[in-house]
């Protein structure tokens, strides 16, 4: 079942890169990102009233908590610099470009969550490496 999430995180990920390059034509990218984050805000809390699950926000732990915040600043400056960076390059360039997290995240992975380091991931980390390196240059 998570291959089927992963799978349409990709396509509404691409989708929001289109729209997003669409939409911030003539206007400031930081403002773009706040009406986006606006937006991510109204809907993960729809979500989570109509689900039921704000009934379990008493029962999140301070560590849950911290790296909640954290995990939220990283993706608001994450999304500032990709929103600016839409902007002013061309979206089929900047898109790959980002998407390099997933090495960095790969990597991270291995270090920080001590996850096993395999064949396949070495590879398939080396081949988006020399495809993301490919467009920059």
């Amino acid at each position: 079942m998570w291959v089927i999430f992963a799978l349409l995180s990709a396509f509404f990920a691409a989708l929001t890169s289109i729209l997003a390059k669409i939409g911030i034509q003539n206007i400031n990218s930081n403002l773009a990102t706040a009406i986006r984050t606006i937006v991510v805000l109204i809907m993960s809390w729809a979500i989570v009233f109509i689900t039921g699950k704000h009934t379990e926000f008493s029962g999140i732990g301070q560590k849950n908590i911290v790296f909640l915040v954290l995990s939220g600043i990283t993706t608001g400056l994450s999304w500032l610099f990709y929103f600016r960076a839409l902007q002013i390059g061309e979206a089929s360039k900047v898109i790959p470009i980002d998407k390099f997290s997933l090495v960095i995240g790969m990597v991270m992975a291995f270090v920080v969550l001590k996850e096993a380091v395999t064949i396949k991931t070495v590879i398939g980390g080396v081949l988006i490496t020399m495809g993301t390196f490919v467009l920059i240059f």
